[in-house]
């Protein structure tokens, strides 16, 4: 007797340099879980990445509707990239609802794999498709792979005690599964990662694992697809990398900062989208001295924050847009006792509550004068996510040596996205220049140091060092109660000085590409990406295009007024309505063409190499395209 044998299809292999690939669905179907996990094995693999997650704003929106879609994109390449790409090369879509408001950006040829058993004639109604568009034709322009990955994934548990509803939560692992398989990765990081997460659950780390390996065996095992792909490993520096979110860095710089000063953290916050996973991550630390509050507003969560530096500790607020003009009241009292403050401000959409999940630069002149009478701050911003790390650091630093409140501008484009980041030495790490105030004879609150212009830092309770603080003005040395006129128009420069005096103390902007010519295109925070690809792509086409990128806001760095002079055309990409456009015109007197996208997405980089060539002639008026109101967008 013999036994047949089934051979397994061989399966041709291409090898690319860069792919990009979406997974979308109900708002309940795993689609951030599928993506950060097919980022860690990819950060494992070698691949320079970039990620963009997008999710809806209601905790649960409606099954199957079309706002309650959630997205999570992935660019992993073999090469340096800096964007999470324009467009995807593979869609990976659940349900009706999430093909609809996110097939219209995938490019044309692109693969396209659905779960055919979710497009059922109500699903179809809710995404409001007049017609199963699998089978209407309307997809041909793509490689569509219909899978019935319900049904396939509620076999693979057979036997587990689970009901339906239970089993359904896990074809998103079957689709992670079969993803992971056709791009060359393997199943290792992902269940390693599900022991440890539902270690006290056997039943659903048993139907995760299950449903990985179906979906990873089914693309061994099935005909549907002709080619598998790989993208082999970037080359990089040696070194220890892991991926990293912006939020994240941000709290890890928060505590590196802690340990280089040796002061102790404390971080008042109150939950705001995108910036409490700040709050969630610190709250890891308590190992390390981090005492975190999750206060009940957030005029409680800055006051304890200034009360926190009032006593001699590193005191540091986060927030969103909405949040920081509830703080501004209070963050002008750190302004006038002049005490070392920190507030993070992760920037959405808005106004009011906006949307509250989608990203947006709109608060950038809010950090500079959202607050009542002549009261400087410092401002900086992070670039990527991995920045957010160093600019953490920066924020503490130049908040400690110079006694002030400084801004930080992260926005929820580089908050939540990932990147490959190389875990720093604490040795190489910039100090932190600190004091006390030291007794003397003579000591005074407000008798400066010559050279930063900072006060003295007392904490309080100590003989020797009693002084007032409030928000009323303050006598120039005494810190007494004065109502001087001319004390205080010199307090009020004093003030406004001090943060002028900081340019000093930080480094000069750099220009990439030529040091004069046709067009600079010059921004901030979360547009690096975007403006240094595009402006790279149009010096490989032969055009004198520079750029450069803004991590110090106030004061601008030095250098920053000579280097726009050197340039014909001045062009800033931004998500608002052109607020450091309008920074650059008063201060500098340069004509900046102002480029605005307020779609709470980011630019892409033909959007930004559109906008080029129509600031050196080479086409006309460029007007932005927008893809549907849900999903993560197009154009």
């Amino acid at each position: 007797m013999t036994t047949a044998t089934l051979e397994r299809p061989t399966h041709a292999v291409e090898q690319l340099e860069r792919v990009t690939i979406r997974f979308a669905g109900d708002s309940g179907d795993g689609m951030q879980l599928t993506g950060s996990q097919f980022t860690r094995t990819t950060a494992v693999f070698g691949n320079d990445l970039a990620t963009l997650p997008d999710f809806p704003a209601e905790i649960r929106a409606p099954t199957g509707s079309l706002p309650g879609v959630s997205g999570f994109q992935l660019s992993f390449s073999s090469n340096d990239i800096r964007t999470p790409g324009d467009a995807p090369d593979a869609l990976v879509a659940m349900n009706p609802a999430a093909l609809k408001t996110n097939v219209g950006d995938l490019v044309k040829g692109g693969l396209l794999i659905v779960d055919e058993d979710e497009f059922s004639a109500g699903n179809l109604k809710k995404a409001q498709y007049a017609s199963n568009p699998l089978d209407d034709g309307s997809l041909t322009g793509y490689q569509l792979i219909k899978i019935r990955i319900t049904r396939q994934n509620e076999l693979a548990l057979e036997g587990l005690p689970m009901n339906a509803a239970q089993k359904f939560r896990s074809r998103n692992f079957y689709a992670l599964g079969l993803i992971l398989w056709l791009y060359g990765r393997g199943m290792e990081t992902t269940i390693r990662w599900a022991e440890g997460q539902f270690k006290r659950s056997p039943d659903v780390l048993e139907a995760n694992v299950r449903a990985l390996k179906a979906g990873y065996n089914f693309g061994e095992t099935t005909e549907m697809f002709r080619v598998r792909y790989e993208v082999p490993p970037a080359k990089v520096a040696p070194g220890l990398y892991r991926s990293i979110a912006g939020n994240e860095a941000t709290a890890l710089g928060l505590v590196a900062a802690s340990v280089k000063s040796g002061l102790p953290l404390f971080y008042g916050s109150y939950p705001i989208t995108p910036a409490s996973a700040v709050l969630e991550e610190l709250n890891k630390y308590k190992h390390f001295g981090v005492k975190t509050l999750q206060a009940e507003d957030e005029i409680a969560a800055i006051g304890a924050s200034i009360g926190a530096s009032y006593g001699g500790a590193l005191g540091v607020t986060g927030t969103s847009g909405p949040g920081l003009a509830l703080k501004s009241e209070a963050l002008n009292l750190a302004v006038m006792t002049e005490l070392p403050l920190v507030v993070i401000d992760v920037q959405r959409a808005g106004p009011s509550t906006g949307m509250p999940t989608k990203t947006e630069q709109s608060d950038l002149l809010q950090a500079m004068f959202g607050r009542n009478g002549d009261s400087a701050v410092a401002i900086v911003a992070p670039a990527t996510p991995g920045d957010c790390f160093v600019m953490a650091i920066e924020a503490c630093r130049l908040a400690l040596k110079y006694m002030v409140p400084v801004i930080l501008l992260s926005d929820g484009y580089v908050g939540n996205g990932s990147e490959p980041w190389l875990v720093p030495d604490v040795a190489d790490l910039p100090a932190i220049p600190w004091s006390y105030a030291k007794p003397a004879d003579n000591w005074q609150p407000y008798l400066r140091d010559p050279k930063t212009l900072a006060r003295p830092w007392a904490v309080p309770g100590q003989k020797g060092f009693e002084h007032r603080v409030g928000g009323i003005e303050k006598s120039e040395h005494s810190g007494d109660i004065s109502y001087d006129p001319e004390n205080h128009h010199r307090m009020t420069m004093l003030r406004m000085n001090k943060v002028a005096g900081m340019v000093a103390d930080i480094p000069d902007i750099e220009v990439m590409g030529p040091e004069t010519g046709d067009v600079l295109v010059i921004g901030w925070g979360g547009t690096f990406g975007a403006i240094t690809s595009a402006a790279e792509n149009a010096r490989k086409a032969g055009k004198s295009v520079a750029s450069a990128h803004i991590r110090y806001l106030n004061p601008f760095p030095a250098n920053l007024g000579d280097i726009l002079k050197r340039y014909k055309k001045v062009v800033v990409p931004e998500l608002n309505t052109g607020q450091l456009a309008l920074l650059l015109r008063a201060k500098y007197l340069v004509d900046a063409i102002p480029f605005n996208k307020i779609s709470g997405q980011p630019f892409k980089i033909a959007e930004i190499e559109a906008k080029i060539d129509e600031a050196l002639g080479l086409r006309g008026p460029y007007k932005l395209e927008f893809g549907p109101a849900s999903g993560l967008g197009g154009g």
